[in-house]
C-alpha cells in the first residue's frame, strides 16, 4: 500500500485504520471515542490514575508469528504512537458467535460491576494480564488492578471473577488476533534507513505534520541524533506519562515532537556479570522483571511507581530526564551507582547519575543531547541494597520521600555506604553526611539509639528545612531518618542471627 507521511495506520480487529489530518496531540482515547465510536473506553481522570481508559496495544513479536500486547492508558497516549501497531478495545473481546470473553462472563456471574463506568477499563487491564499470566495469584490480580479505581464493588467480586475465569483453559483467555497478523505486516514501516551509492540517507524518519508542526518517528538512534541536532528544543516522547498530562491538563502543543518508542537500539537491554544496561526506551515493567530476583527492594519501588499500564510505557530515562524532586527511580539508581550514557550528534559521553542534576528540574544535558542508556552496577557478593518509598497511598502515589541504601558489612562494621533520597532537596540526591554517620561504624557504635541522633544531625546539616505539598519537613525528615535507621537495624539483626 502507498504511504503518506501525515497518516497514522494501525490495526483494529483485523482491519487497517488510517487516520489522516489529525492533530498530532490527539489522544488515542479521543480518537477511539470520537472518530471510531468505540465508546466502551471511558475518560475518567485524563491523567492515568483511574484506569477507565485502558486498552491493549499490540506489536508483532520478533518472529512475526503472534502479537504481544500491553495495557496502556489511552487518555495519555498520542495517536501517532499507534502507527504500525494494533489496538484492542473492550468491544474487541466479543467472539464471532457473540459470546463474551471469560473475564467478562465471570464479571457478570460474580456481580463484579455496579455503575459500570470503570468496568471496561478493569476488564481490559485483566485481559491484558491473562495474555501473559493465565494462572495468576490473588496478589497478581491485585497488582493488575492497582491502576483501576472502582467506587462501587469493593474489588472482592472483581478479584473473585478473575480467579474463576482463570480456571478455564488458557486458550480461552487468549485474544483472537490471527486476522491482525497480515495487516500488521502490511503496515510495517522500514526499521533501517536506506543509503544510496553516495552515502546519502534515502529513508528519512517518518514525519507527520499538522499546520506546520511535526511529529517525527525515527527508526534508528543515528536518525534521532541527527534530528535533535537540527531541532535541539524538540520535545522527546517515550512513555507519554508526563507529556500526556501536559497535553490534557495544560493544553500544550509542542511544535516539534520526536517519538523514541520505535528506535530499536533504545529498546534493548544488555547484561554482563557486573552490570545491566537498559536502553532509554525500555519500559519499567521489563526492568522490574529483570531486577526483581537480585534487587527485590528496587523492583518493589518500580512496582509501586505505577500500575501495569503506566509501567508498560514509562521509562527510566524519562523519569530521570524529567528530574522531578520526588522521582522514585533516582534514589535507587544513585545508591547503586548508576551511570548515564549520553549522546549529542556523533559525540558520546558517560555521566554518573549523582552528578547529573544541577538544580530543580535542571541537569547537565546540553541542547540536542539525550540519554541513550542507563548502566546499573550489580551488587557484589558482599554487598546489600535496601529501598523503601513512603506515600499517602501505598500503590501508585507520589512519594513523600523514597530512601535507598547500598552497603557492605565487614564483620559488624559498615563499609562502602551509599545513601540517596528523593523529596529532601530540589532534586534527587545522595547524602554524603548520612553516609559518613554510618561508614566505618560498628554494632556497638550504632546500637541503643545512637544512630538516630547521628542521622538527625546529618539530615539537619544536609538539607534545607522546607514544607512541601506532600509532607511537612518535620514529618519528612523524621521518616527519612527512620528509614535509614531501619535499614541499619535490619542489617545488624541479620548478621546477629547469621
Amino acid at each position: 500500500m502507498s504511504f503518506e507521511i501525515n497518516a497514522v495506520r494501525f490495526v483494529l480487529d483485523g482491519r487497517i485504520v488510517e487516520a489522516k489530518g489529525k492533530r498530532r496531540t490527539t489522544t488515542v482515547l479521543d480518537y477511539l471515542r470520537e472518530e471510531l465510536h468505540r465508546t466502551g473506553t471511558k475518560e475518567g481522570c485524563a491523567e492515568g490514575d483511574c484506569g477507565a481508559c485502558v486498552v491493549l496495544v499490540g506489536e508483532l513479536n520478533a518472529a512475526g508469528t503472534a502479537v504481544d500486547y500491553k495495557p496502556v492508558n489511552s487518555c495519555m497516549q498520542l495517536l501517532p504512537t499507534l502507527d504500525g501497531k494494533s489496538v484492542k478495545t473492550v468491544e474487541s473481546l466479543k467472539k464471532p458467535d457473540g459470546s463474551l470473553h471469560p473475564i467478562q462472563a465471570e464479571m457478570v456471574a460474580c456481580h463484579g460491576s455496579q455503575c459500570g463506568f470503570c468496568t471496561p477499563g478493569i476488564v481490559m487491564a485483566l485481559t491484558g494480564m491473562v495474555q501473559v499470566n493465565a494462572c495468576p495469584s490473588r496478589q497478581d490480580v491485585n497488582d493488575a488492578l492497582s491502576g483501576n479505581l472502582c467506587r462501587c464493588t469493593g474489588y472482592k467480586p472483581i478479584i473473585d471473577a478473575t480467579l474463576k475465569a482463570c480456571t478455564r483453559p488458557a486458550a480461552e483467555l487468549k485474544l483472537q488476533d490471527s486476522a491482525d497478523l497480515p495487516q500488521l505486516k502490511q503496515i510495517a514501516t522500514p526499521k533501517q534507513p536506506s543509503v544510496n551509492l553516495e552515502g546519502e540517507l534515502i529513508t528519512e524518519p517518518t514525519v507527520r505534520t499538522k499546520k506546520g508542526s511535526e511529529f517525527v518517528t525515527p527508526a534508528t538512534v543515528d536518525a534521532l541524533a541527527s534530528y535533535l541536532m537540527q531541532h535541539p528544543s524538540a520535545t522527546m516522547l517515550a512513555g507519554s506519562t508526563e507529556i500526556g498530562l501536559k497535553v490534557n491538563k495544560q493544553f500544550i502543543r509542542p511544535q516539534h515532537i520526536v517519538y523514541v518508542g520505535d528506535v530499536a537500539e533504545l529498546r534493548t537491554s544488555a547484561e554482563t556479570a557486573s552490570t545491566w544496561t537498559f536502553g532509554a526506551s525500555v519500559p519499567l515493567e521489563e526492568i522490574m522483571q529483570r531486577v526483581k530476583a537480585t534487587l527485590p527492594d528496587f523492583a518493589e519501588v518500580l512496582r509501586r511507581f505505577g500500575s501495569p499500564p503506566i509501567r508498560s510505557t514509562a521509562t527510566l530515562a524519562g523519569n530521570i530526564a524529567n528530574g522531578s524532586p520526588i522521582g522514585d527511580s533516582m534514589p535507587c539508581l544513585m545508591a547503586l551507582g548508576a551511570v548515564l550514557h549520553l549522546r549529542k550528534g556523533s559525540a558520546k559521553r558517560k555521566v554518573a547519575l549523582d552528578a547529573f542534576y544541577t538544580g530543580m528540574k535542571a541537569n547537565v544535558l546540553t541542547p540536542g543531547e539525550f540519554i541513550t542508556a542507563i548502566e546499573v552496577p550489580k551488587l557484589k557478593a558482599s554487598e546489600a541494597f535496601r529501598a523503601h518509598k513512603i506515600s499517602k497511598r501505598f500503590d501508585q502515589d507520589i512519594s513523600a520521600t523514597c530512601a535507598a541504601m547500598r552497603y557492605r558489612l565487614d564483620g559488624d562494621t559498615f563499609k562502602d555506604v551509599r545513601i540517596a533520597f528523593n523529596g529532601m532537596a530540589p532534586s534527587p540526591c545522595t547524602a554524603p553526611k548520612l553516609e559518613a554517620a554510618i561508614q566505618g561504624r560498628t554494632r556497638t557504635e550504632l546500637e541503643n539509639g545512637v544512630i538516630n541522633a547521628k542521622l538527625d544531625a546529618a539530615i539537619a546539616a544536609s538539607f534545607p528545612a522546607r514544607d512541601g505539598l506532600r509532607a511537612t519537613w518535620a514529618y519528612r525528615s523524621l521518616v527519612a531518618r527512620n528509614l535509614i535507621a531501619g535499614f541499619v537495624e535490619d542489617a545488624l539483626q541479620e548478621t546477629a542471627t547469621a
